[in-house]
């Protein structure tokens, strides 16, 4: 059954307050009763809209952090149309994550919950196919301006981006430095923009 507005109002109100506290302490670190303080919801309110308990709603705060990733990188990653665009981008991708540091919402949401679980596969899924979408989508339109070799499999390039800037973030999240993420990000751009006019 579809909720009210004012239904769906409140259960937004949980997972962003939720998601807050996780980025605030850790997500072993959340308890109903803190969730339940801090959005001045009943038990009976937070079970009717997570009848799950903890791991329900731990898979809302995961959607809702990976709708942030992409939206985070707006209206930059929609709009990839010239390199100038492109370099907008990849400062607001590198900033976001160095702000982000080693606590990631969506990361341990996901960890907590079990990543070999169908929903919580779908949820990075999903992130990571309209992740790439939009990228691939950038790199056509430097295509249809001559910016980038038009050989180039838009789809095979934004999916090898996309890992780099992963790959940069996982690492990130270990050592706290963002020095990989940079040089990926650096290097998935510069392989775009160095196969102008070649067969590379």
């Amino acid at each position: 059954m579809p909720l009210t507005r004012k239904g769906a109002a409140t259960r937004q109100r949980i997972v962003e307050g939720t998601a807050e506290q996780i980025r605030e302490d850790g997500v072993f670190a959340v308890r109903l009763e803190d969730v339940m303080a801090r959005t001045a919801t009943s038990k009976s309110q937070l079970f009717h809209y997570f009848p799950g308990g903890k791991d329900d709603l731990l898979l809302a705060v995961a959607r809702h952090e990976a709708d942030r990733v992409l939206e985070d990188q707006q209206p930059e990653l929609g709009a990839l149309t010239d390199w100038d665009a492109w370099q907008r981008w990849r400062d607001k991708v590198l900033a976001r994550y160095r702000a982000q540091g080693a606590n990631c919402p969506l990361h341990t949401a996901l960890a907590q919950l079990g990543g070999a679980t169908d929903a919580t596969r779908a949820v990075a899924c999903e992130l990571l196919a309209q992740w790439q979408r939009q990228l691939a989508a950038g790199i056509r339109h430097l295509q249809a301006d001559g910016a980038t070799a038009p050989h180039l499999d838009a789809d095979r390039e934004a999916a090898a981006l996309l890992a780099g800037i992963q790959g940069g973030v996982l690492i990130l999240m270990t050592s706290g430095s963002a020095t990989h993420l940079e040089a990926a990000l650096d290097t998935g751009l510069a392989r775009l923009r160095g196969t102008v006019g070649t067969g590379a």
